[in-house]
């Protein structure tokens, strides 16, 4: 008897995958709709991080428009959105000087809250508990189940100890099914769920090839009067070179706390970059040295975000469920903001759900309205406005501000053309023999650190005898042609240290350091060869943040 044959089964009317901020505001508005109609539908959310908001990391600078919608009642309930923005900064960069630039509309944060991601995701949870939503954290969706029809019946959670070949070991319990009329796909950017779903149902084959950044993220303690509560600043420029896109961040916070990070478009050309360094190196800039000086670095953690914008946008139905937040792509790229874009896409989702729900059939459907109901919205508005000018920035820093200021001050998003996404980042990479290695720094251990030691204060913590996540497709490819022609990227773009070329019998060797994984996709992302495919480990697997 197979694995498969030994599961439970459970039945909800929907079952959510993540316990993110799409997911948690689509079970909420869920039970609102349920609640105001009399009707009783049962709602589960499955988080494969050990507890609701482990796996999340976020800026985080929130625009509370859609939490407004969703609980208008939030301040009296207690939301951690208590650090209200009292002071916006643009600065562009070079090594040595910092020079304060007009703050383009987009980058306007009055109104907004610099938050952590995870404490208002625990915060939902709990609001989403009070209505009746069933959370299981620790369980990972790891199968997509399909009716014989080809619609989505619900997913399967991953079997729990199987040892390193996959074979079930003397702990060994077998996943469950979990089979819902609806199933919502809410695993964030590059869900390996979503991915499927996408390619199964072809809900790719009237968009742009999906982009993506990774942001890399740091909590500094630091002496009182370097830190200005609600003091927001963006830069672009250094470290990063001209014809790579991305920016850096800093977030003066509640209790001495400064939240500092980069974000990195994951379309860069240079094989040996690397995110990590170029995040290091950032802190070295003499402007933000002073605000660092003499504070300790207490949070690190890493994670892909999409950058697709409207273009991007795979169709959000199929039958039997619907993607939302950052598994389709919601992100608003030039606001560096997602929160109340993931959150406003669940209620859409929701809404159009409950339309499904509400009917006689068992059978599964499409949720059809949720794309009308998108279309109508604030959210499709605000992502038209926004969708030119990510994509302007193949023409570089400067090309790219130049137009990004044209769209924002003159256009305001009404030009008649849509620039297009070209290829994949995976696509991106020149090949070693062109381009020019760069030389960075070794840590100080004070400012600047390495991989390893970073990875410690993420908690991750991964079975070593589970099975391995991380899978390269095709071996032999690591070798014969990421090693040859783009001198190993995997080794530089992981932010974790996942990846290392060892010597085995005289010949180099990929060797996969995957109790580092950090689970921020980005192997899954911008490897040249597409070999590595990134599945989700044991539930509970991964990091553990705090209140990144």
């Amino acid at each position: 008897m197979d694995s498969s044959q030994k599961r439970d089964t459970m039945q909800y009317d929907t079952v959510i995958v993540g316990a993110g901020p799409a997911g948690l505001a689509a079970a909420i508005r869920l039970k609102q709709l349920a609640h105001s109609t009399g009707r009783d539908i049962s709602v589960c959310v499955l988080e494969k991080g050990s507890e609701v908001g482990a796996h999340i990391v976020s800026g985080a600078v929130m625009d509370p428009v859609a939490l407004n919608e969703l609980l208008p009642d939030w301040r009296e309930r207690g939301a951690p959105l208590d650090c209200e923005v009292q002071q916006d900064d643009f600065w562009l960069l070079s090594k040595e000087r910092a020079w304060r630039l007009p703050i383009p509309p987009s980058l306007h944060n009055q109104g907004n809250y610099i938050v952590s991601l995870g404490l208002v995701c625990r915060w939902l949870a709990e609001q989403a508990e009070a209505l009746g939503v069933e959370i299981y954290a620790g369980f990972a969706a790891a199968e997509v189940l399909y009716h014989d029809n080809g619609a989505v019946k619900g997913v399967a959670t991953g079997d729990m100890g199987l040892d390193k070949n996959g074979k079930p070991s003397a702990n060994y319990q077998a996943g469950m099914e979990l089979h819902a009329r609806q199933t919502l796909f809410a695993e964030g950017a590059r869900g390996s769920l979503s991915k499927q779903v996408i390619a199964r149902f072809a809900l790719n084959r009237d968009s742009c090839p999906p982009t993506y950044g990774l942001g890399i993220k740091e909590i500094w303690e630091v002496p009182a009067e370097q830190c200005t509560a609600g003091r927001v600043i963006h830069s672009i420029g250094w470290p990063l070179d001209s014809c790579t896109y991305g920016g850096g961040f800093i977030y003066h916070g509640k209790d001495n706390r400064i939240a500092i990070g980069l974000i990195v478009g994951l379309d860069y050309h240079n094989p040996y970059l690397s995110p990590f360094e170029e995040m290091q190196r950032l802190k070295t800039h003499p402007e933000i040295q002073k605000m660092l000086a003499g504070g300790r670095r207490i949070a690190y953690g890493a994670r892909a975000i999409s950058e697709g914008g409207l273009q991007s946008l795979p169709q959000l139905s199929f039958d039997g469920g619907v993607l939302v937040g950052d598994a389709a792509g919601f992100l608003n790229v030039p606001r560096i903001k997602g929160s109340h874009t993931a959150i406003k896409s669940g209620m859409l989702a929701a809404e159009a759900v409950f339309e499904v729900l509400q009917t006689e059939s068992d059978s599964p459907r499409r949720a059809a309205t949720y794309e009308q109901r998108f279309a109508e919205s604030w959210l499709y508005r605000e992502l038209h406005t926004a969708r030119n000018i990510r994509p302007a920035f193949r023409w570089g820093l400067y090309g790219g501000s130049a137009y990004a200021a044209l769209e924002q001050y003159l256009f305001k998003g009404r030009t008649p053309w849509t620039l297009r996404h070209r290829h994949s980042d995976a696509r991106s990479l020149n090949k070693a023999a062109t381009a020019s290695p760069i030389a960075y720094p070794a840590p100080d251990n004070v400012l600047t650190f390495n991989r390893s030691d970073s990875v410690f204060l993420t908690h991750t913590a991964h079975d070593e005898n589970q099975p391995v996540h991380l899978i390269l497709e095709t071996p032999l490819l690591a070798t014969e042609i990421n090693a040859r022609e783009y001198a190993s990227p995997e080794t530089r773009y992981c932010p974790a240290g996942v990846y290392e070329i060892v010597e085995q019998n005289g010949k180099p060797q990929l060797h996969i350091n995957a109790a580092n994984c950090i689970h921020c996709k980005t192997c899954d992302i911008k490897d040249p060869t597409g070999n590595i495919r990134w599945q989700c480990p044991e539930g509970g697997s991964g990091p553990n943040y705090g209140a990144m």
